[in-house]
This record gives structure tokens, sequence and C-alpha cells, in this order.
């Protein structure tokens, strides 16, 4: 299975990975939202993790342009925030 982390923080980001890959995953890291865009539209994924907050290109903006393109590739969304309506 392939995976897309999407995370500007690279202490998650390595928490992340590491976990991902000691379960056999593939995982490809990107930054920003403009490299996760890049590494999109180069590769197929099983799924996509993004962090909400995302320098360069912004999260929602990102999902859109995913979707726009009949990318249907579950995404999951990671945030920081701790309200309930961040979280929902």
């Amino acid at each position: 299975m392939r995976v897309l982390l999407v995370e500007d923080e690279p202490g998650i980001a390595k928490f992340i990975d590491r976990g991902l890959k000691e379960a056999g995953y593939v995982v490809d890291v990107a930054w920003d939202g403009k490299q996760g865009k890049e590494h999109i539209s180069c590769a197929e994924y099983d799924i996509i993790i993004l962090d909400i907050m995302l320098p360069k290109l912004d999260v929602w903006q990102l999902l859109e342009e995913i979707r726009t393109q009949k990318i249907l590739t579950p995404v999951l969304l990671l945030t920081a925030r701790d309200s309930v309506e961040d979280r929902v």
C-alpha cells in the first residue's frame, strides 16, 4: 500500500513515516501543499494524509484540486487544533 504524507512539521512527519514503514507501507513525504500536489500528479496513492495547516498551498485548495482532477483517493486530515468545530 502506497501512502502520501503531507506534513510540514519534521518531528511529526518522521514519527508517522517511521510507524507506517514499520507496518509495511511505502511512504512518500511532502513538506508543503505545493510538493504534495506535485507528488499527487506524478504517482498513484492508496491514501493521502494531509496536515490541515500547510504552507505554500492551502489544504482546502489542494483538496479541491485533487477532486477536480477526479482523483478519488481517500484523504485523512491531521490537525493539532482542539476545538470540536476544527475536528469535525
